[in-house]
């Protein structure tokens, strides 16, 4: 699949801003309880939460500098406030020096994590965290 760089990058700006409007929409929910707004559609469904529930909640940790209850929340946390903090930033650099050093980074990515071995390894983590998510929130 040819990525070209101009929708892909308005993609991303466009879910990064997505996702500071969801952060800062909860960031008053979220501060001082464990509860937040429940839109994740596999837990209502199945009361289960998915890999990704708490997330939210984790970054909103990080953010008022709680690391250790942000990884008890959700390790994907971190990833997430991660990219939120540095992909804007990248993307402002190559828009700007017109380079393409997040699309060469994201195929390269891809290409890493399409291996068996590296693959197997994302799935687990993801499961593993999963069955943490589950085992917390019974």
């Amino acid at each position: 699949m040819h990525i070209k760089k101009n929708k892909f990058y308005f993609f991303l700006i466009i879910a990064c801003f997505a996702g500071y409007i969801w952060l800062f929409y909860n960031i008053n929910a979220v501060s001082n309880t464990n509860s937040g707004i429940e839109i994740c559609p596999f837990k209502r469904v199945t009361t289960l939460p998915c890999p990704s529930c708490g997330s939210t909640r984790s970054v909103i940790a990080l953010i008022s500098g709680d690391l250790q209850k942000a990884l008890l929340i959700n390790p994907l946390g971190f990833l997430i406030a991660a990219v939120l903090l540095v992909l804007p930033f990248w993307l402002l650099y190559d828009l700007i020096l017109k380079k393409e050093t997040f699309l060469k980074f994201y195929k390269d990515a891809e290409r890493f994590l399409r291996k068996p071995k590296i693959a197997f390894l994302f799935v687990s983590l993801v499961l593993i965290n999963w069955i943490w998510n589950i085992i917390k929130d019974l």
